[in-house]
């Protein structure tokens, strides 16, 4: 298939673009659940499932992390050090602390 792309307006070319990129998105998408397919096959096959294999399942659970960071002023106010740090640590940190100060 020959397509003259010097003779396409401006749209044809970006509408041709755009089913160009679903084509590949889907060719890809197909070819990956084939693969899933045949390796889905051939758990079964010796008798496993592929889940059973590849240890897929539930999503793991993070465990919340312990604070280490604790503000002066207000002890119940904490911070695990993960994450944007919250106003008190920010204000403290203007102030001249720092965070080996905050440190629990």
């Amino acid at each position: 298939m020959k397509i003259d792309l010097d003779s396409l307006t401006l749209k044809e070319l970006k509408t041709l673009r755009s089913q160009v990129a679903k084509k590949i998105d889907g060719f890809e998408e197909r070819k990956k659940r084939e693969a899933l397919t045949a390796l889905e096959e051939q758990a079964k096959t010796l008798g496993y499932s592929l889940t059973e294999l590849v240890g897929a399942g539930a999503p793991r659970k993070r465990r919340p992390a312990n604070p280490k960071y604790a503000n002066p002023a207000d002890k119940s106010e904490t911070w695990t050090g993960r994450g944007r740090r919250p106003r008190w640590v920010e204000a403290a940190l203007k102030a001249g602390k720092t965070l080996d100060d905050l440190a629990i």
